[in-house]
């Protein structure tokens, strides 16, 4: 539990207070945006009394995109004992309305100019309005009297903290849940992960003791606020300790956040291997352009080698990995530079190809998952994790939470659906997720294994793949890989076997896709990528052509 405010509304107007007069700006965005702590903390308090009198429910829903008005949204929200329920607007219509009834969202905030953005990269918002009642955030703004915001900002800069508190906070309990963040939905319903103040808060103070973050820092917050990666990293993190932020809202876009990284001298960048290849491959992008990064932080899906030597040799940059979940908040473990002093920690804090050690005040332990034993180092099992940023649970799952929040010696567990590993030094390995093993013949074959494979022996950094299992009437399953390149089966056979993998786990077809299926947040959808498998196949057989 964290030694410092209860919650987030209180850390956030004691954050903008302590550094109100440290001579900086807090909060920017490529939208041209730029607030100091003072005039964040009145923009996000202006906001919450605009929701206060629209909306009386708890859960607030808001559909936009990753920028400086989203942020001070979230923390309006916040300061009013609300929940934040940032909606996935990479999703599909059918998943974005299961998140809304399930969370009972009756009013969703947005932004015209995003509306029309989405519009133009042909997604259909004109049913919004059928779902809840949409307020848009710029008529808000229209709507605010010089007066009021003078008004606010000369509060906001004379009355202490705890007065403030008083005025325009809302005292909820520490175990209130802060947001909700749906699931992609690839393996059915989209599920609500609960997380609390409390939760978030401690996950910001682990990282804190972890990175040595700075006054000087400058994080660059590109990542999707409706994913746990993005909000606590990119907006939770810098709000709360008073760390420059910027703000842009497209991930995709390398160049122009490149631009925003030498512009601003930024020194922290989180993001995915797959986003990290997009700087590798744009030619646009010079090495000095990333001159500023102190730390480059992947996580949310596997880094591959490549992307990390490769984003080595062109910046000088070394990538360190991590590993966590929505359900822890998200940040578990990660790599972090040796020379950095952290007590507790070994001499050595970092190795490529692992996830690093477990964060402050975090347990990982590997079990069976048939015995419950657990595992010693280096035996490969279930992997869990325990620790104060364990979520509080699944929304409206009361089954599915005690499922995977057991409680073992009087700790509870998050039970993770991932296979690996803890070495004789305590760091962590990721093997694959549990629902991502193919049984050919009796043996489980690992699907990422085999796309490692094929990385490897293909040498291309543009290469995109991603194997799936579908069901084989001779073997029980067999493999089949949809890539963005073609990839021919004969010749790449002998190289795979020469590279470790069995008969077994050679793939049984190659199809080439215009792309691979994607998540809003950079990671390869599995489950659209396995109903397209078995369409393209199904297909194929049909006209002889597998």
């Amino acid at each position: 539990m964290t030694d410092k405010a209860d919650t987030i509304g209180e850390r956030w107007i004691d954050s903008a207070k302590n550094t109100a007069f440290a001579g900086k700006s807090l909060l920017l965005d490529s939208l041209g945006t730029d607030l100091t702590p003072l005039k964040a903390l009145t923009g996000s308090i202006i906001l919450a009394e605009h929701i206060e009198g629209l909306s009386p429910e708890q859960n607030i829903g808001t559909l936009l995109p990753t920028s400086a008005g989203t942020m001070l949204c979230n923390m309006g929200i916040l300061l009013l004992g609300k929940t934040v329920v940032n909606l996935n607007y990479t999703a599909s219509k059918e998943d974005i309305q299961s998140a809304i009834r399930q969370a009972d969202i009756k009013t969703i905030y947005t932004s015209s100019r995003f509306l029309k953005r989405l519009e133009a990269r042909g997604i259909d918002t004109s049913w919004l309005d059928q779902s809840a009642n949409i307020v848009i955030l710029e008529k808000l703004r229209e709507s605010t009297s010089i007066l009021k915001r003078l008004g606010t900002l000369l509060r906001c800069k004379f009355l202490a903290a705890e007065t403030l508190k008083k005025r325009f906070l809302t005292k909820v309990p520490a175990d209130t849940a802060a947001t909700i963040l749906f699931s992609s939905g690839s393996e059915g319903e989209p599920k609500g992960v609960i997380l609390s103040h409390r939760n978030i808060l401690t996950n910001v103070d682990q990282v804190m003791k972890l990175l040595n973050l700075q006054p000087d820092d400058v994080i660059m917050a590109n990542l999707p606020l409706f994913h746990a990666f993005g909000l606590t990293a990119s907006e939770f993190l810098p709000l709360l300790e008073g760390i420059t932020v910027i703000c842009h809202p497209d991930p995709t876009d390398a160049l122009g956040t490149s631009q925003l990284i030498e512009k601003h001298k930024v020194t922290l960048l989180f993001g995915t291997s797959t986003f990290f290849r997009l700087y590798i491959r744009n030619q646009k992008i010079a090495p000095e352009m990333l001159s500023s990064l102190r730390l480059t932080i992947a996580g949310a899906e596997k880094l591959q080698t490549e992307v990390r030597d490769e984003f080595h040799r062109k910046f000088d940059k070394i990538i360190l990995e991590g590993y966590g979940a929505t359900e822890t908040a998200p940040v578990a473990s990660v790599n972090i530079p040796d020379f950095f002093e952290v007590e507790g920690y070994p001499e050595v804090k970092h190795k490529p190809g692992s996830v690093g050690l477990p964060i402050p005040d975090t347990e990982v332990c590997i079990i069976d998952p048939e015995t419950e034993e657990i595992l010693p180092a280096g035996e490969s099992g279930m992997i869990h994790i325990s620790g104060g940023q364990v979520m509080e649970g699944y929304l409206d799952n009361p089954q599915l939470s005690q499922e995977v929040l057991p409680e073992i010696d009087g700790m509870t567990w998050y039970v993770t659906g991932d296979k690996g590993y803890l070495d004789e030094d305590g760091f962590l390995y990721i093997e694959d997720r549990y629902s991502r093993f193919a049984k050919i013949g009796g043996e489980m074959i690992s699907l990422g294994q085999v796309e490692t494979a094929i990385r490897r022996v293909s040498d291309d950094l543009d290469l995109e793949l991603v194997a799936v299992n579908v069901p084989d009437r001779k073997k029980g399953e067999s493999i089949i890989v949809l890539s963005n390149r073609p990839l021919d089966q004969k010749s790449l056979r002998p190289r795979l076997l020469e590279a470790g993998l069995s008969n077994l786990s050679l793939p049984s077809a190659y199809f080439l896709v215009d792309e691979v299926p994607k998540l809003g947040t950079g990671k390869t959808d599995f489950g659209t990528a396995k109903k397209l498998a078995l369409r393209i196949s199904e297909v194929d057989t049909k006209y002889g052509k597998k």
